[in-house]
């Protein structure tokens, strides 16, 4: 079974990939002139067209214009629009409900038909353009739209006042849009919660990862699930684990912001030429993973969800910095501790989560042990004419002559004592780490050259350096 690829949302570079078009009606505040438009929307306008075939437009609002998109609640004279845009200089009255009674003292409107799609009537026409818009300016809208008038924008502004640095005017912001800038262009993918856009962080120029959720779209319990996520994210501080660095919640959304990396593992699989990495790459990766586990099992936090999408590369080098992320399924579970709850992904899921049972932070270990099987072959390790789910809970796995006849006895001995459906039998962190597979001069070479170019020491340690210094100084930097 070949791996899938996640999907990931692209933006046609030439403006042209419309979210939704149409026939609309609308007027102003400033002028009640009914006036009807083949209205286009992209990711960052709508474009108001004379007709529906030519390139003459009337009007171009950019969405990061729109203040707010209201529903609308009482008619303008003897029209009922359905919603309203309102930007700093004018407010668009948008479509018209030739059915909506208007308030007393007027009649009820008589019964009527449907008016057609091409008359740019109708408040069914309406809300679906307006559900589109709001999706569209999702990214464009700054926090402070959602809060009181006296919030961050002004606090800041009177603490800048009174002498206060740019980094504690920072510190005390409550709104996003004061201290990050969003790229809407420029989706780096989309995860269980919400879409993440790439950003800026405005005073340094600092490039970050900016998750978006719109609150209205989940139920409470994925809410739950990403604030379990952040929280346990607020208290971790390890190299091996995406940072955290704010978290800004309005009525409507919450904006998680972190560290922007460069893609993640399973890019690097699918766009290596053979569709799978050579040993030495596979170990540099996952002695990382396993050094990253160590911390968090040392803190009792199980991830629930290791697959190498939510294995991110800090570069696009062949020898990458490692950091763990997507901490939505995480649990603390002590030592001895056992957990029933669902989580993960059923590709990298050990048997006892298929069946049910406790599970504990060998759950981890076993996806490790996928991990390393699909790095080192381009494939998972079932059959995908048979059931998956019984494979993986009789531990029925293939090592096909291509490629394992050229992978070494030491990554199949690995593989095999992760792969274990007994969880006492399966390999800690600990022990995989001092496994024979990992435990050359050449993969702790590599670790070394990753630890000097980020300045810190928490691969390896200095106990093993009199066992491999000798060879060390013919090792180059990989990167280098």
């Amino acid at each position: 079974m070949r791996i899938v690829q996640s999907v990931k949302h692209t933006k046609n570079k030439d403006g042209h990939h419309w979210l939704k078009h149409g026939w609309m009606v609308h007027f102003t505040n400033n002028d009640k002139t009914l006036r009807r438009h083949y209205w286009r929307l992209d990711s960052q306008s709508i474009t108001l067209f004379v007709s529906d075939t030519g390139s003459k437009y009337y009007k171009e609002i950019p969405l990061n214009e729109i203040l707010t998109i209201d529903t609308a609640r009482t008619p303008h004279g003897d029209v009922m629009h359905c919603f309203e845009l309102r930007t700093a200089n004018v407010d668009y009255m948008v479509g018209l409900d030739p059915l909506a009674p208007l308030p007393p003292p007027a009649p009820p409107a008589p019964p009527a038909a449907l008016p057609p799609p091409e008359s740019g009537v109708g408040a069914y026409l309406a809300r679906s353009w307006e559900t589109a818009i709001r999706h569209a300016a999702l990214p464009h809208t700054p926090a402070h739209r959602d809060q009181p008038a006296d919030s961050a924008v002004d606090k800041d502004g009177a603490a800048a006042a009174a002498g206060e640095s740019e980094e504690a005017q920072e510190e005390r912001a409550t709104d996003m849009a004061h201290v990050y800038q969003i790229h809407p262009d420029e989706v780096l993918g989309s995860g269980q919660f919400g879409i993440v856009y790439g950003g800026l962080h405005r005073r340094t120029n600092r490039p970050v990862a900016i998750k978006v959720i719109d609150k209205l779209r989940f139920p409470t319990k994925q809410e739950a699930q990403l604030k379990n996520e952040v929280a346990i994210l607020q208290n971790l501080s390890h190299p091996g684990v995406v940072n955290l660095e704010r978290m800004f919640e309005t009525p409507e959304r919450i904006f998680v912001v972190m560290e922007k990396l460069k893609g993640d593992m399973l890019e690097m699989i699918l766009s290596h030429e053979k569709g799978r990495l050579t040993e030495r790459i596979t170990k540099y990766l996952v002695a990382q993973i396993l050094v990253a586990l160590k911390h968090l099992h040392g803190s009792n936090i199980v991830h629930c969800d290791l697959k190498p999408e939510n294995v991110l590369l800090s570069s696009a080098g062949h020898f990458p910095q490692v950091k763990l992320c997507d901490f939505g399924f995480a649990r603390i579970i002590g030592e001895k501790s056992f957990r029933r709850s669902v989580v993960g992904t059923p590709a990298y899921l050990a048997p006892e989560v298929l069946r049910n049972k406790g599970y504990n932070r060998s759950l981890d270990m076993w996806s490790v042990g996928v991990i390393v099987y699909v790095s080192l072959s381009g494939t998972f390790p079932f059959n995908e004419d048979e059931d998956i789910g019984e494979q993986i809970q009789n531990a029925a796995f293939m090592y096909p002559p291509a490629p394992w006849r050229e992978i070494s006895a030491e990554a199949i001995d690995l593989i095999n004592n992760l792969l274990q459906v007994k969880q006492r039998k399966r390999l800690s962190v600990d022990k995989s780490l001092a496994h024979a597979w990992l435990q050359t001069q050449e993969a702790w070479s590599d670790l070394r050259a990753l630890e000097r170019r980020v300045g810190r020491r928490y691969l390896t340690h200095g106990s093993d350096d009199a066992r491999w210094e000798g060879g060390e100084a013919a090792a180059a930097d990989p990167d280098t």
